[in-house]
């Protein structure tokens, strides 16, 4: 925990000086955006790249990136004004707005799924049915990886109890994968392309094939889109063009990364396949860059209520808005 505070300190510094030596004449305007997780990891590659290469400074926003305890988290705190913006799932807003947590997604980071299914390849498993009496690992049990891994196991008429899902946290989810202590995963990118690096021979079964799990979001509050709606606009806007740059050439756009995240300086080659990754799995398949489908969301938060995962249904068009993306 310490090299890692140390670490977000040393790059929230970085960004504060680049900031002031790249500042307009003009003012910029401060804006607090939290993160479900380190700033650093490779999923924040859009978010990174947009203030590296001053997407965020063009649209006049001078952004800092803070760190919650994961989405729902960053919900809570959007909520109640404690930050302008945050990012989560794009079922965030399904989990937290039965509880009255007044938040929705406003820019969709993928038309695909943050999390795979991703299966040992000495295991036997060859179709999602194989996955029976099988163990697979996943962050926590109030994550989206655990959701995912209930949603794919129903596609195919299984249930939690026909395998053994053990929450094994976000380092020991694919260490566990890596190590052969479990069959399975459901993983991010990030962890997929660590197991490649360690020679694992696996197979990725692509989650939204089998169940309408979503790609990352950014959340704002109905208060603050009433308020403030051009913020809102220029931080998607600037954002999405930091995605399509890494849809548009990952390895060029891993060379920017690494210097926009010090911690990767000699790993360009290892990001450019991580974000081949993602290229693959998560980001293609919306018809406007960062729009919600909301007849997925619909289907997913069908799913959310018959699993038990939320208690009521929330109207869908109160869930997101696709206003900022266009």
């Amino acid at each position: 925990m310490h090299i890692t505070k140390k670490l977000i300190a040393v790059s929230a510094a970085a960004i504060a000086v680049a900031g002031l030596a790249s500042a307009p004449a003009q003012a910029q305007k401060k804006v607090t955006y939290l993160l479900p997780a380190p700033a650093f990891l490779p999923a924040f590659a859009p978010w990174m790249l947009a203030k590296h290469k001053g997407y965020y400074a063009a649209e006049g926003l001078d952004v800092t990136f803070q760190r919650a305890k994961g989405g729902v988290d960053v919900a809570k705190q959007v909520g109640v004004g404690n930050a302008q913006i945050g990012g989560g799932i794009g079922d965030t807003s399904i989990l937290v707005r039965p509880n009255g947590i007044p938040v929705r997604s406003v820019g969709l980071m993928g038309g695909g799924s943050l999390v795979q299914l991703v299966a040992r390849a000495d295991r036997g498993i060859n179709k999602v049915e194989d996955l029976k009496g099988k163990t697979i690992s996943v962050m926590s049990y109030q994550d989206t990886t655990f959701y995912a891994s209930q949603g794919i196991l129903a596609s195919r008429g299984l249930t939690r109890n026909d395998a053994n899902i053990q929450a094994a946290g976000p380092t020991g989810v694919w260490k566990l994968f890596v190590e052969g202590k479990v069959d399975a995963m459901i993983g991010v990118p990030d962890w997929i392309g660590i197991a490649f690096g360690k020679k694992v021979k696996m197979k990725i079964f692509n989650a939204k094939d089998y169940f309408p799990s979503m790609a990352q979001a950014i959340l704002a509050s109905d208060e603050m889109i009433k308020k403030d709606p051009k913020l809102i606009r220029s931080l998607v806007q600037a954002t999405l063009k930091g995605l399509k740059d890494l849809m548009d050439n990952p390895a060029a756009a891993a060379q920017e990364y690494v210097k926009a995240v010090p911690r990767w300086a000699k790993m360009a080659g290892p990001m450019t396949g991580t974000f081949k990754l993602y290229q693959k799995y998560t980001w293609p398949g919306q018809k406007t860059l960062g729009e919600m489908d909301e007849k997925k969301l619909a289907s997913l938060q069908n799913f959310y209520l018959k699993a038990g995962f939320i208690k009521k249904k929330t109207p869908v068009g109160d869930l997101y808005t696709n206003q900022f993306i266009k």
